[in-house]
C-alpha cells in the first residue's frame, strides 16, 4: 500500500516499528478505542505492549498512580490527570511511549466549565510529556473517534521529534 494513503493506525504502527519503540495506552472516555485501532494492525504485538481502560477515578489512582490530590483538585478531565495517566501507564507497562485520553464524550456529563466534547490527550516519553486540550463537537462516537485520531496524530508528531533528536545527536 502507498504510505501516503495508509490508514493512520497503520502509519503509526509502521513508524513505531521503524523507530524500534513500544507504546502503552491509558484510556478513559474512549474506552479502549485507541488500543483497538492500534491492535487492528497485523504485527502490532511488536510495539503495543498493553493498555488500561481507566473509566473510574479509583482505577486512575490505584492502577495508573494518578494522585488522589490531582483528581480532587482538578478532576478526571484535566491536563494534570491526562499527564499523570500517560506517565503512569508508560511506567507501569515499561514502554517508550505512554498515551492517555480523558474527557467527556457525551451526550451527557458536561458542565459549563467542562462541556461535552472536552478531551485531554497526553503523550509521554522518558524526557517529556505533551498534553493537548481539545474540544470536539460531534456525537458520542464521533467525539471518541476524533479523540483517537488526534491521539494518533500526536503520537506521530512525538515520534518524529524523538527520531529527529536522535539523528541530531548522532551527527554531533
Amino acid at each position: 500500500m502507498d504510505t501516503v494513503h495508509e490508514p493512520l493506525p497503520v502509519r503509526v504502527g509502521r513508524e513505531l516499528g521503524e523507530a524500534g519503540m513500544t507504546i502503552s495506552c491509558a484510556e478513559s472516555c474512549t474506552g479502549g478505542l485507541l488500543t483497538s485501532m492500534l491492535t487492528d494492525v497485523p504485527g502490532s504485538s511488536a510495539y503495543v505492549m498493553g493498555s488500561v481502560v481507566s473509566y473510574s477515578n479509583d482505577v486512575k489512582s490505584r492502577i495508573l498512580h494518578v494522585a488522589e490530590d490531582t483528581l480532587a483538585a482538578y478532576g478526571a478531565v484535566s491536563e494534570e490527570t491526562a499527564r499523570e495517566m500517560a506517565e503512569g501507564i508508560r511506567q507501569l507497562i515499561q514502554t517508550d511511549l505512554g498515551v492517555s485520553i480523558t474527557g467527556i464524550a457525551g451526550p451527557d456529563g458536561g458542565s459549563a466549565e467542562k462541556p461535552v466534547g472536552l478531551v485531554y490527550i497526553a503523550v509521554s516519553d522518558r524526557s517529556n510529556t505533551v498534553v493537548q486540550k481539545n474540544y470536539f463537537r460531534g456525537t458520542r462516537l464521533e467525539n471518541k473517534r476524533a479523540a483517537v485520531d488526534k491521539a494518533l496524530a500526536m503520537i506521530r508528531k512525538r515520534l518524529a521529534f524523538i527520531c529527529q533528536s536522535l539523528k541530531n545527536q548522532s551527527e554531533i
